[in-house]
């Protein structure tokens, strides 16, 4: 009893918090996380901990001071991400789409989706991934893999402004997979995020920026069966609160290859190659590098 108050209680805080930062522009609450940011860059915590050893291990040919300044960019852009949920889930969805300066790819999109077989969009954990969601279900059907937190409330919450912009969450387990490959034959969009650990039987190791990481062979999988176009997109934040710019792009073939450890190296190609392309904005606060990073 004591323990499922505690979990209520946590999830009025959150619910809370993020009400708090809607009431702002998006320009104060990229301060305001700039703030948070850099708090976690001058305090000890878990997350500034793995931010280091993730950076240390895909930028090695840095030298150190070039790496503690990508860290302290890198937990900054880390704030951002969490006060903007204010009005990325609570603001009125012709505003929250109004926060995109531009699609650069939009047209790839639109292709593929004509092709009658579905199309992949695989967002990883760059910049503002929780703006391609709206986007992608202002345009077309779409069902996105989601997995949900261990608090019920905060789950209830995030589902339902999640769907608020159109889109189908579907969870990451049996149903979710069944509901995404129906959602592919009835001609939809899927959003995954594909740097995502999948767990002990989701995910072969394959190589990312060069080192062993779980990998998901759930996007393999999905495209072989469905023979669907896959595409890889991001939103790169923008300074001074101006918005987002949507990236998408055409991915490696090769990630729809039946050889499963030859298809999630191709996954990881494509993450790191956005990664790069935008290394500030990354996550670098989520373990990949778990295999050879224990923390």
């Amino acid at each position: 009893m004591k323990h499922s108050k505690q979990k209520l209680i946590q999830g009025a805080v959150f619910r809370a918090v993020i009400r708090f930062f809607s009431w702002f522009s998006l320009r104060w609450n990229h301060r305001l996380g700039a703030v948070v940011g850099w708090l976690l860059w001058r305090v000890p915590n878990r997350n500034k901990k793995i931010t280091e050893k993730n950076i240390a291990i895909a930028f090695s040919e840095l030298v150190s001071i070039q790496q503690q300044r990508l860290v302290k960019l890198s937990l900054v852009e880390t704030g951002k991400t969490f006060t903007e949920l204010g009005p990325l889930w609570l603001w009125p969805l012709d505003k929250r789409l109004g926060l995109i300066q531009s699609v650069k790819g939009a047209e790839l999109l639109s292709s593929a989706f004509d092709k009658g077989k579905g199309a992949m969009v695989l967002s990883p954990h760059i910049g503002c991934w929780e703006i391609i969601g709206p986007y992608l279900a202002s345009r077309y059907p779409t069902s996105i893999l989601y997995r949900p937190p261990r608090i019920g409330s905060i789950d209830d919450f995030m589902r339902t402004v999640r769907e608020s912009t159109g889109a189908t969450l579907v969870p990451t387990d049996l149903t979710g997979v069944k509901a995404l490959r129906r959602a592919l034959k009835n001609n939809q969009v899927i959003g995954i995020l594909p740097d995502q650990d999948p767990g002990k039987n989701g995910g072969v190791i394959a190589p990312f920026f060069g080192h062993p990481a779980n990998t998901m062979v759930l996007v393999s999988k999905l495209a072989a069966k469905a023979e669907c176009p896959i595409l890889v997109s991001y939103a790169e934040r923008l300074p001074n609160g101006a918005g987002y710019v949507i990236h998408i792009k055409a991915a490696d073939s090769t990630l729809s290859s039946l050889d499963e450890f030859e298809a999630a190296s191709a996954l990881n190609r494509e993450v790191e190659a956005c990664a790069r392309a935008l290394p500030e904005q990354y996550q670098w606060a989520y373990n990949r590098f778990k295999y050879i990073n224990k923390s």
